[in-house]
């Protein structure tokens, strides 16, 4: 008998081992991909684009989606909300001019010149979002970095499949590099940058330059860049964590890539997904991470491998703060810091 309630015993403390292991395991998975909090000024933002009841792009098609309120609506409607002026960053001057075909913007700073190049492209994913949209980035930019910032206004994805925009702001970089002195600028210091999938193309119009052996920007700035449309980035552990995150989350990185690329099989090529190139030989790089952010795993892998290939890259990951952080300096301080970041790399590359 007491040997038997020995074993009853033992197996007991046994199982409870296990169910005490188990249990571990299941909180541990169940907290591995748990999503950060944001900030209080990050989380006031994401209550008020909420408040604008945006549909889910994921679910609509890209004419519809095209009319969906954004982040960028959302800071003005939060200014309102707390009294404040929606009055943009005041700029030397602010010109809508088109360079070929190619619908432009161009920012000037207060000083005297000749100013270095920006050559920036917004988000969206290729398929929404405008110029207008991505107006504070640029502004911000513009007095940061004490630079022209040119920026495009590339076609639209399906009607214009990738890699469509990237070539377009290849082209404007690459008349800047002729004709900059035309507005006030200095084709010897050209940058480009970009943010989301504009950082995907800001990116590529290096790689691009590469293989055509032309002249390559001094500088490119990657905010939170879109570089890898496969179907394997969807599992990668930010993609997890950040699921159901906004303003972006994981159903519409992958509404992104089946409107924006030819075919999605085709997402590990490196003309779509320059996380997939050859990164050697391209000019230094700063790229800006934002916590809250289904891309920040691809952002982080590129900037690796862009410091593997030797070149030099300043990485910074913004904590508490959601894809799209970068343009709300007006409400969010984190804005702030990483556009003097951002304007620090570059500012350093036109010296």
């Amino acid at each position: 008998m007491r040997m038997k309630q020995k074993f009853i015993r033992q197996n007991l403390r046994a199982w409870g081992a296990i169910l005490l292991g188990a249990a571990i395991l299941i909180t541990h998975a169940s907290t591995a991909h748990a999503m950060a909090k944001p900030t209080k000024e990050m989380q006031a933002v994401l209550n008020q684009l909420a408040a604008l009841k945006p549909q889910p792009i994921e679910k609509l098609t890209p004419a519809i989606a095209r009319r969906q309120p954004l982040p960028s609506d959302a800071v003005l409607a939060l200014l309102k909300k707390q009294g404040k002026s929606t009055a943009p960053e005041p700029v030397n001057s602010v010109i809508n001019t088109k360079i070929g075909n190619i619908p432009v913007r161009v920012y000037k700073p207060r000083g005297k010149g000749p100013f270095p190049v920006v050559v920036y492209a917004h988000g969206g994913g290729f398929v929404i979002a405008s110029i207008q949209d991505y107006d504070a980035s640029c502004r911000a930019l513009t007095n940061a970095a004490q630079a022209i910032v040119v920026s495009v206004g590339y076609d639209y994805a399906p009607e214009k499949k990738l890699p469509t925009q990237p070539m377009q702001m290849y082209e404007v970089t690459q008349w800047m590099f002729k004709n900059a002195a035309k507005w006030g600028g200095d084709s010897k210091r050209v940058a480009v940058a970009g943010e989301s999938a504009g950082g995907a193309a800001a990116t590529a119009v290096c790689l691009i330059a590469k293989q055509r052996k032309t002249r390559m920007p001094v500088h490119q700035l990657l905010v939170y860049p879109f570089v890898d449309a496969s179907r394997d980035a969807l599992n990668a552990p930010s993609m997890k964590e950040n699921a159901n995150a906004k303003p972006l989350n994981r159903a519409m990185v992958a509404w992104f890539d089946r409107h924006a690329l030819p075919n999605w099989n085709q997402g590990k090529s490196p003309k779509f997904s320059p996380l997939y190139a050859n990164l050697r030989g391209l000019p230094p790089a700063t790229v800006i991470l934002a916590e809250i952010d289904p891309l920040r795993s691809q952002g982080a892998a590129y900037a690796d491998k862009l410091k593997r290939s030797g070149v030099t890259t300043r990485v910074q990951l913004y904590r508490g703060v959601t894809h799209e952080f970068f343009g709300m300096g007006a409400v969010v301080p984190e804005a702030k810091q990483a556009v003097n970041f951002a304007a620090y790399g570059l500012k350093t590359a036109f010296k």
